[in-house]
This record gives C-alpha cells, sequence and structure tokens, in this order.
C-alpha cells in the first residue's frame, strides 16, 4: 500500500471512531420522565420495599422497558437510560455494569 493510502486508511478509521455514538446518562431527563410517567402507578415505596426483586442495573432497566412497553410510552433508548440511571442513582444503587 502507497504511505498516501495509509494515511486516507487511517484518516477514515479516526472518523469513523470519532463519530460513533455515544451517550452519557442524563439522570435530570429521567427524573423528569420518572415524574411524569412512572407516578402514575409507582410512588417510592416501590423502589425501597425490602422484599423488591430487582437485583442488578440490567434487571432494574429491563423493568423500565416493561412498564414503557405496558404504557405504550414509546420512549427512545437514550430515554430508557436516563430513567433507569435516576431510578438506579435515586435508590437501587446497583453496579451500573451491563
Amino acid at each position: 500500500m502507497k504511505p498516501v493510502h495509509h494515511i486516507l486508511l487511517m484518516h477514515s478509521i479516526i472518523l469513523l471512531l470519532l463519530s460513533a455514538p455515544t451517550h452519557a446518562f442524563d439522570i435530570d431527563n429521567g427524573k423528569a420522565l420518572h415524574d411524569e410517567n412512572c407516578v402514575r402507578c409507582h410512588d417510592s415505596s416501590m423502589y425501597t420495599r425490602k422484599d423488591r426483586k430487582t437485583k442488578d442495573y440490567a434487571s432494574l432497566r429491563e423493568r423500565v422497558v416493561q412498564c414503557e412497553i405496558m404504557t405504550e410510552l414509546i420512549w427512545f433508548e437514550e430515554e430508557i437510560d436516563d430513567v433507569t440511571a435516576y431510578l438506579n442513582h435515586a435508590f437501587f444503587h446497583f453496579n451500573m455494569e451491563k
């Protein structure tokens, strides 16, 4: 390969890496979405009871997905992630590794 091709290839790879989507969780947005939608069915006792079934971050996110489906909210993945991060931050304190 000619040196020019190496440089073009490197630039292409760098551009692809820089354009990869990233999403930092927005806990404030998660709280707003939660307060607007979830408190119709849940109060904080739902999250703080001793016999809760949610035992890790992945199952918490799955619960948020199930509630989103049942209530026909049609959230984006980022919104689901934000609500999950808010609930985890405020109540559950799970390790966020998936």
